[in-house]
């Protein structure tokens, strides 16, 4: 009975025909690859946690200057409604619709504008709103924290994701030049041994 044997994983074939020897076999480009998987692991080791940080840190510190903006030049005001929103259709959704309203502006203006409240408000209802400062327009609120810890981490992710593409394609063609250089060198090869091989009629 034959010995069984042992089992190779596809990673060990991979790490073996990609290690540093004196191997004969072993051409300049084999090693070349090799030099080069080394660096693409390093980089992405390295670069891919760096580009994250470096996104989330710049989107981290632009939508910080957008908040603070915003804080800076919105005012939430109470309104009171002066139309009755149409009620409810009873089918489980529910609408947003735009009436009437007023309030008093931070210089003491009284302002009437068209406020988005739910299905069923009526006239005389109190909603909060919030203004633009300086045209007294209606506004959304400015960025909270948790909108700003979202964007910074939405940023990290697709830094991650960019720098690890950016690998890939620079893996995919650094293997695509050695391999061009590689069927070069075996034509040479070729056309060096073959006409030991053969014999012309």
């Amino acid at each position: 009975m034959a010995a069984a044997k042992p089992r190779v994983s596809r990673l060990y074939r991979f790490a073996r025909g990609r290690r540093f020897d004196r191997n004969p076999l072993r051409r300049a480009t084999d090693r070349a690859e090799t030099v080069v998987l080394a660096v693409l692991v390093a980089a992405f080791l390295i670069g891919t946690p760096f580009a994250a940080l470096a996104a989330g840190a710049w989107t981290h510190g632009m939508a910080r200057e957008v908040q603070l903006a915003q804080e800076a030049s919105r005012h939430q005001v109470t309104a009171v409604v002066l139309a009755v929103a149409p009620p409810s259709t009873g089918m489980g959704v529910s609408f947003a619709w735009e009436v009437q309203a007023r309030w008093r502006a931070p210089d003491g203006r009284e302002v009437i504008r068209q406020v988005p409240v739910a299905a069923g408000t009526v006239a005389g209802q109190k909603v909060q709103v919030w203004t633009d400062n300086r045209t007294s327009d209606v506004t959304g609120a400015p960025l909270t924290d948790a909108q700003v810890a979202q964007q910074t981490m939405a940023a990290e992710a697709i830094g991650a994701v960019a720098a690890v593409g950016v690998l890939a394609l620079a893996g995919v063609l650094a293997r695509w030049r050695i391999n061009k250089r590689r069927m070069n060198d075996w034509d040479a090869d070729w056309h060096a041994t073959g006409p030991r091989w053969t014999t012309r009629a």
